[in-house]
């Protein structure tokens, strides 16, 4: 006899009768809690598709009642039997079971994750199995919906997803904190001429763990207009805070025939839709995160949803701080990067909604980014960058106007101390066919952790690389 379709317990629960289930119903999950009273036993289980649990209901006409006194918290079963309206308050259907099947059993002594609330630093221990918890279903089913609205907003608008390298020769940020990607025995390293002898490596050259995969993207704007990369990046930083992670994913479009003032209003319509395909999509979820993590988390991302940003530049920003009267532990000054407490001020305080700034001093951007004129009121060269704020947190997204011109690109890799051969294929996209394109950056998991409230990045991560931890 062919085994009976599982049912998901979402689809259950989000039935508009009982009609529009199986009958009968064949569900699966993990047990939550069990109760009993007088010969029927109270089974509360959860498969991961939703929030709320599943009330199975055995009384001893089932064959299989015997086996409600192996039930115990964390053991899997499937149980068929016939979904119904429940007279218990707080559920609208249960399931009276018919027969129960015991698929794996939990040791009560030695199961880590009894009914309690359990802190969050000690389930970053229990990686394997803290999915199990709300919090944790929460925030994968909310990722996974996000990831889902990032590729359909660029899907829909055309762009073409391109898998960039996770190793490459490349140091995109020109910060050279990247990890090193290599076969050599490093406790017997090939020496020539007292140096290590890369030729011996794999490559024949160094190569590193990606941080970005921009300059790829770059090479099919030129080719394909419209591109968008959704991958794993890495940083050797050596921050160990609640915002850092040495693996993380990177969503990052690049638009062929785009200035900057175009890359904006992507990138405005880009949070606005990802935002709201949340609230769309995870209500349940959501509503979980706004009572139990940040009680106006909803109204931040309605308001962001519904809001248009602000534009202004990077001296316009300074002016405004320095002229608030506010006392920020960091100076404002023009040359300087922004801080979060500035970036907050500007939003929260000065605009009331989303803001972006543009036009950076050159000093304290990335050498890709395309030179301005001096602009009136700029005390210095700046470029065509931007950087765009939200409240609460700051920056969201990061981007920029690439630079397209040869000899002015080249003159900025040589002030940045690159050396431009292994860059020879980017100066190549400027050699044939050169054309003005943009680009920006959004940190995935920044993004979900602040879509959900939650305080620390390591939480919104299945498996968090942070220093002196690779567990799992």
């Amino acid at each position: 006899m062919p085994t009976p379709q599982r049912t998901r317990i979402q689809t259950l629960l989000t039935a508009e009768t009982t009609d529009d289930a199986p009958n009968p119903v064949t569900v699966s999950g993990w047990v939550k809690t069990v109760r009993s009273s007088g010969g029927v036993a109270f089974v509360q289980i959860n498969d991961g598709s939703s929030l709320a649990d599943l009330q199975i209901v055995v009384d001893a006409n089932c064959p299989d009642y015997p086996l409600v006194d192996r039930l115990t918290t964390g053991c899997s079963l499937t149980a068929i039997g016939v979904l119904r309206e429940s007279p218990g308050r707080g559920q609208r259907y249960e399931v009276a079971a018919d027969s129960l099947t015991l698929l794996g059993d939990a040791d009560p002594e030695e199961y880590p994750l009894q009914k309690k609330r359990h802190t969050l630093e000690f389930l970053r221990e229990l990686a394997h199995l803290r999915p199990r918890t709300n919090t944790f279903g929460a925030v994968a089913r909310v990722r996974n919906a996000m990831a889902f609205g990032i590729h359909q907003f660029f899907q829909q608008r055309g762009f073409l997803y391109v898998q960039t390298p996770i190793i490459t020769a490349s140091d995109a940020e020109g910060a050279g904190a990247m990890f090193r990607a290599t076969t050599l025995d490093l406790n017997d390293l090939p020496t020539q001429g007292g140096q290590v002898d890369n030729n011996a490596d794999f490559f024949g050259r160094p190569a590193f763990l990606t941080v970005s995969g921009q300059l790829e993207a770059e090479i099919f704007s030129q080719a394909m207009s419209d591109v968008y990369t959704f991958g794993p990046t890495f940083r050797a930083e050596n921050s160990n805070t609640s915002r850092h992670l040495a693996e993380f994913w990177m969503v990052e479009p690049e638009v062929a025939f785009c200035d900057l003032d175009g890359l904006a209003q992507l990138a405005e319509d880009f949070l606005r839709s990802i935002f709201a395909h949340v609230l769309d999509n995870c209500s349940e979820d959501m509503a979980f995160f706004n009572r139990f993590y940040d009680k106006e988390l909803i109204t931040t991302l309605e308001d962001i949803a519904n809001s248009d940003f602000e534009r202004m530049t990077y001296t316009e920003a300074v002016n405004a701080l320095q002229a608030s009267g506010e006392s920020f532990e960091f100076p404002v000054q023009w040359g300087s990067d922004l801080q979060s407490e500035h970036e907050r001020y500007l939003t929260e305080r000065k605009v009331g909604r989303p803001v972006i700034v543009t036009d950076y001093p050159s000093a304290i951007k990335a050498f890709y980014m395309r030179l301005n004129s001096r602009a009136p009121g700029d005390q210095g060269e700046t470029v065509r960058a931007m950087d765009v704020l939200v409240p609460r947190i700051g920056e969201i997204i990061g981007g920029s106007q690439r630079e397209e011109r040869l000899d002015v690109l080249q003159t900025r890799m040589a002030e940045a101390g690159l050396d431009d051969a292994p860059y020879w294929w980017y100066l190549d996209l400027r050699r044939y066919g050169t054309t003005p394109h943009a680009g920006f950056g959004l940190g995935f998991e920044r993004t979900v952790q602040f879509a959900t409230g939650m305080q620390n990045i390591r939480d919104i991560i299945a498996f968090p690389r942070t220093p002196r931890s690779a567990e799992f």
